[in-house]
């Protein structure tokens, strides 16, 4: 079960019932929400999960494709094979680029959230560069973290809380308004400095968004926790020692991701990117 609310500082809350925000959860609920702000703000032709199987697909139709000509027994079955084989090699270079981003932040993310489970902040970013974004998207998760061992498998947590950020999106106007082309999405994480993963992140120290635009956000917390921290408000010591585990990581900063997606052509103008 879980609850949405107004938080502090203008996040829209969402509580679940799970007493942790493991690593495999972090993960998914930034992809899909990753997935849903390009296709929203047409970037990409359908929803990711579509286009991904669409790709998978193309590749295996190449695959049988070039043994089906080699085991061709006419010249016109040939041709008649080597003609859609083009036509399938064109619709993997449409995607090709884009997929193989995706697929790369994506490995990108993993690593960060294996380096530091207890990850609390990542901002997406729209637009031509990060500091002339056109939409923003600010996700935030309480610090209850359990790293999860490099298992990234889908459950029903997080099928349940991806449905729920999603819905809570749509009703908050998100891809109302669409970007009036091909742009760019930046993702950044925040963590501590002392993390190299310099393949796949640049360290972003003084990483700020413009204050003309006004993000989109949202924070993840488990409900359990935050009903025995409420209990136990009236005990000064306790709540010190709350606050003080809330925020036991030193010199955190901003790491942008390397791996950039550029949308496709919008789906009001399909003439190619």
């Amino acid at each position: 079960m879980e609850e949405e609310g107004e938080g502090e500082t203008g996040f829209t809350v969402i509580e679940t019932l799970s007493d942790t925000l493991d690593t495999s959860i972090k993960f998914h609920l930034v992809t899909d929400i990753l997935g849903f702000v390009l296709f929203m703000h047409q970037q990409i032709p359908s929803v990711l999960q579509d286009l991904t199987l669409e790709f998978d697909d193309l590749n295996t139709e190449f695959a049988e494709l070039e043994t089906a000509i080699v085991q061709a027994e006419t010249c016109s079955l040939r041709r008649k094979h080597a003609s859609r084989k083009r036509e399938v090699r064109m619709g993997i270079r449409r995607l090709e680029k884009l997929m193989n981003t995706i697929s790369s932040l994506k490995i990108a993310l993993q690593l960060m959230i294996m380096e530091f489970p207890a990850i609390q902040r990542v901002v997406l970013i729209l637009g031509p560069s990060p500091l002339r974004p056109l939409h923003v998207y600010e996700l935030n998760f309480s610090h209850e973290t359990e790293a999860s061992g490099g298992d990234f498998t889908r459950n029903r947590v997080v099928e349940t809380l991806s449905k729920k950020a999603i819905r809570v999106l749509v009703s908050k106007g998100a891809g109302s308004s669409s970007s009036g082309g091909p742009t760019k999405l930046f993702l950044f994480v925040q963590a501590p400095s002392s993390i190299n993963l310099h393949r796949h992140f640049l360290p972003k120290r003084d990483f700020r968004y413009s204050k003309k635009i006004v993000p989109f956000k949202v924070r993840f917390s488990c409900r359990t926790k935050n009903l025995e921290r409420e209990a136990c408000a009236d005990d000064t010591h306790t709540a010190k020692a709350i606050a003080s585990d809330s925020s036991n990581v030193d010199d955190v900063i901003w790491f942008q991701c390397r791996h950039i997606i550029k949308g496709l052509a919008s789906r009001a103008s399909p003439t190619e990117e």
